[in-house]
């Protein structure tokens, strides 16, 4: 079941900040996407490692919530990150699945693509709360 972006509070004042936008959800799938913009550039004029992880974290948790519900939280216990190419432009897009969903925790994996190339790949358990 697809969800209406527009129903739900999805952003957190931290999301807005770094610029991630929310694109989709749906059963336990989420999409969300981050554009370059000056606050995620490091020293070396690249997307940020750190604002990466967070589009990768938000999106996995955004997930999570499409799959157990919005009246519900859910807590990052422990995420994974490989950094496979660096972003100099543009925009990135995150693609996140919950690949299992338990009764107290989720496990949920997510890719991160600019067009079609794989920009970084994670995984993370959440627990529900």
């Amino acid at each position: 079941m697809s969800m209406d972006l527009a129903d739900l509070q999805t952003a957190s004042d931290y999301s807005k900040l770094l610029g991630i936008e929310a694109l989709s959800l749906g059963d336990g799938v989420a999409e969300a996407r981050l554009p370059m913009a000056d606050q995620v550039r490091n020293r070396a004029l690249n997307m940020h490692g750190g604002a990466i992880f967070s589009l990768l974290d938000i999106t996995m948790g955004l997930a999570c919530s499409s799959s157990h519900g919005f009246d519900r939280r859910s807590a990052t216990l422990e995420c994974k990150i490989n950094y496979i190419r660096p972003v100099t432009e543009g925009e990135v897009i995150c693609k996140a699945r919950v690949v299992h969903a338990g009764s107290r925790t989720l496990v949920v994996e997510a890719d991160v693509l600019q067009g079609d190339k794989l920009v970084a790949k994670g995984q993370g358990t959440f627990a529900q709360l």
